[in-house]
């Protein structure tokens, strides 16, 4: 069988140079939507890889092992959609928007915010689950009240993080508390709250602070909104059930998406029996999205949306930038970057911030938060043992440095996510999603400072010593 040839460190930091150099002169100087300047490096990078001896099937295996990881999540997409456009028809969301426009206080809007994105983001334990429904809702709220965007996008994602970092149901939670080795969930969550909630806090300061830096809106214009909602919704507590369902179903641990179809289910049904709608209007709103065509073209801006063609751009978004990341990892790139760091630690603190980088690198390379994971978690392992590091330091370093930054990268699952459900550039939500800039920068930080505590008993170091002289 004919040997695969393997790049050697410094081709693999030229190729990493050379993309992020095509892709930030394409997606940030040309402004190109992103699909194109991704599927533009991917072509120039798989014709590199058969001119370096890589045969077409291995590098389509590559294709094949990139996407992989990303079908459930393009799944969840689909259903986000449906859940939105079923939540829009039956009056779910314009429910809550009255209700928000009548109870919060523009002063403390993006506190409030962030705050109950983070409540809900503990409860469901899912950060796309409290975007795509607490999220959609205060956006809409937030330009009723003239609330800069990127601030009210900001505080969404915020909480929706730290709600995620913090829940013994999130995905993430348990996949790097799994691949670090740590026994019980609740001892990563307990560790990971040392810098979460500083970053946390400092978070919901500075959203007080801009909070109250806001113009008053003005109120004839939310009045205004609050009556074309009443008069072409069925607004109602009992609108609320379908929110009901969905952190029941989240609770008693109900995977992510037929938790979603529930929500969705329950919603259409709701729906059925208030307006009576034929089968051929839903499922065309269920595809398409639901429109209002309301006499006021703002209410109809604000409530209109969701359905699975919605989410189709986000897609392909996910399916050409996995692809990228499939062939840099199948061609060795991603191994010879994290393996050259891998040999420069030596101290809990390096080791911490070698590994951060590490996630934060194959983050911007792969755009999946799970191999953001499962790469340095695996390949830094052995090193925490070495130096007697408890588990649970490097399950804090994936949750933040992996799961976490992958809202900051345009072409990210989680980043593509966002800036799809909630109607905004990348560039705008990430300047002020505060607390995922700030829970990696603790997490370095207190390495450096409070590093030597890190370590496991002496006792569990003298066994280590001894078992290394016996063999």
């Amino acid at each position: 069988m004919k040997k695969v040839n393997r790049l050697t460190f410094w081709e693999s930091l030229i190729i990493m140079l050379v993309m992020f150099g095509l892709l930030g002169t394409m997606m940030i100087v040309w402004k190109m939507t992103p699909q194109i300047p991704i599927l533009l490096t991917f072509t120039l990078l798989l014709f590199y890889g058969r001119f370096r001896g890589f045969s077409w099937k291995e590098l389509q295996d590559g294709i094949s092992e990139g996407i992989k990881p990303g079908i459930i999540p393009m799944i969840i997409f689909i259903m986000i959609g449906v859940l939105v456009s079923a939540w829009s028809m039956s009056g779910v969301i314009p429910t809550i928007m009255v209700y928000g426009l009548e109870l919060l206080n523009v002063r403390f809007f993006l506190f409030t915010v962030f705050v109950s994105c983070c409540l809900v983001g503990v409860i469901v334990g899912s950060s796309f689950t409290t975007i795509s429904t607490m999220g959609i809702v205060f956006m809409g709220i937030g330009h009723v009240m003239g609330i800069n965007v990127a601030l009210t996008a900001g505080s969404i994602v915020s909480g929706a993080l730290f709600g995620n970092n913090m829940s013994p149901l999130s995905g993430t939670t348990n996949l790097s508390t799994g691949i670090a080795g740590v026994d019980n969930v609740f001892d990563h969550i307990r560790t990971i709250s040392h810098t979460a909630i500083p970053a946390a806090t400092i978070t919901a300061i500075i959203f007080l602070i801009a909070g109250h830096s806001t113009a008053n809106p003005n109120m004839s214009s939310v009045h205004h909104i609050i009556n074309a909602l009443n008069a072409n919704f069925f607004i109602s507590p009992l609108m609320l059930i379908p929110i009901v369902v969905l952190i029941v179903c989240a609770i008693i641990q109900i995977p992510a998406i037929p938790t979603l179809l529930a929500g969705s289910i329950t919603a259409i049904v709701m729906h059925i029996i208030i307006d009576h709608p034929t089968v051929k209007t839903i499922s065309n709103q269920i595809m398409n999205g639901f429109q209002l065509n309301s006499a006021d073209k703002k209410i109809n801006a604000i409530v209109s949306g969701g359905g699975i063609t919605s989410m189709l751009g986000s897609i392909s978004l996910i399916l050409v930038a996995l692809t990228l990341g499939g062939v840099l990892i199948k061609m060795g790139v991603v191994d010879n970057l994290i393996g050259r760091l891998n040999s420069q630690v030596n101290t809990p603190g390096k080791l911490i911030l070698t590994s951060m980088i590490s996630a934060i690198g194959v983050n911007f390379l792969v755009g999946e938060q799970y191999i953001s994971i499962i790469l340095p978690g695996t390949t830094f392992k052995e090193n925490f043992d070495k130096q007697y590091i408890q588990p649970v330091y490097l399950s804090r370093v994936l949750a933040s440095g992996g799961a976490d930054i992958n809202a900051l990268v345009p072409w990210g699952v989680t980043g593509i996510f966002i800036s799809g459900v909630l109607g905004v550039s990348p560039v705008v939500f990430i300047s002020c999603a505060f607390y995922v800039w700030l829970n990696p920068l603790l997490t370095v930080i207190f390495a450096f400072a409070f590093g030597k505590s890190y370590s496991k008993s002496s006792q569990i170091k003298l066994v280590g010593k001894v078992a290394e002289q016996l063999n």
